[in-house]
């Protein structure tokens, strides 16, 4: 369980966090969005205990992660934003010595190191670390932050930057870290990522937060469903209806915000002699939210 309670983070006189409150129940994927210098990685690094807030308190596991900070990070996995390895050691070299500062025996370094190569289908191959390609280092250093088993997660951008295939598997696994019951909290530009994944959303804006909920309590928060009905037309030159629409790329779209406005326009165009092709209907997505809160 973490409760965070009016987080302010001044670096001199800039506000980088200016009151954040949110609450996230175990086994949970948080998403944290915003544009850039919302506050997002300075979120982070307070609750993996990097850095420490101007005020404000954050508990975690019924740690105060402000106070006892050490105490938080043996049961903690932290990814930066840059994945910064030791480039001369090899994969097993790196993962066992991160193993041992944890206080792992040799056999339980093997067998820990040996699951996490496989789940994150890593080949290294006896290579020394600064020699795979960049996917296969943000394996390496997800794999590192594994390695004691830790029940909290904090990841920085996982995917920054990778091809996508490689992000799909990277998401893929993290999403997976749930059902091991294990809580997630992660910030990341492809919003799409954040929505396929998350439980759980926080939107920041200059430090603050806007809102937070499931995709399903944002949806409502920023305009529920709409309906998006395209259709073809006879002949555009001649074609003349009262119902609103728009052309894109050949395509004729009109859309209704209830049933029963989809059912006036639909009955319209029809009349008016355009044929219905398809209805489909549409929720706003995080990258909307974004642009209706600006910067």
């Amino acid at each position: 369980m973490i409760t965070a309670r009016s987080l302010v983070k001044y670096y001199g006189d800039f506000p980088a966090l200016d009151g954040v409150t949110f609450d996230l129940d175990d086994a949970r994927i948080l998403g944290v969005i915003g544009h850039n210098g919302a506050g997002k990685t300075t979120l982070l690094k307070i609750m993996a205990g990097l850095i420490t807030p101007t005020s404000g308190s954050l508990e975690i596991d019924g740690i105060d992660v402000i106070r006892r900070s050490r105490d938080l990070k043996r049961n903690l996995g932290y990814l930066p934003e840059e994945s910064r390895l030791y480039e001369t050691m090899t994969t097993d070299a790196y993962l066992a010595f991160f193993g041992e500062i944890y206080g792992m025996s040799r056999a339980a370094v093997r067998a820990r190191r040996d699951d996490l190569l496989a789940g994150l289908a890593l080949e290294p191959d006896g290579k020394k670390i600064g020699e795979l390609s960049k996917g296969m280092k943000r394996k390496v250093a997800i794999a590192r932050s594994l390695m004691h088993d830790p029940d909290l997660l904090i990841y920085d951008e996982p995917t920054s930057g990778l091809d996508p295939m490689t992000s799909r598997s990277v998401l893929e696994y993290v999403k997976g870290l749930r059902g091991q019951g294990k809580t997630v909290i992660f910030s990341a530009h492809n919003l799409f990522q954040v929505e396929e994944a998350c439980d759980r959303v926080l939107i920041l804006r200059r430090g603050r937060v806007v809102t937070g909920g499931t995709m399903s309590e944002l949806r409502e928060t920023f305009g529920s469903i709409t309906y998006q009905v395209f259709f073809r037309v006879p002949d555009p030159a001649t074609f003349a209806t009262s119902v609103g629409y728009s052309a894109r790329d050949g395509r004729y779209l009109a859309e209704a915000r209830s049933i029963e406005e989809l059912n006036r326009t639909t009955a319209a165009l029809s009349a008016d002699g355009a044929g219905i092709e398809r209805i489909e209907s549409h929720y706003p997505t995080l990258e909307e939210m974004l642009l209706k809160i600006g910067r």
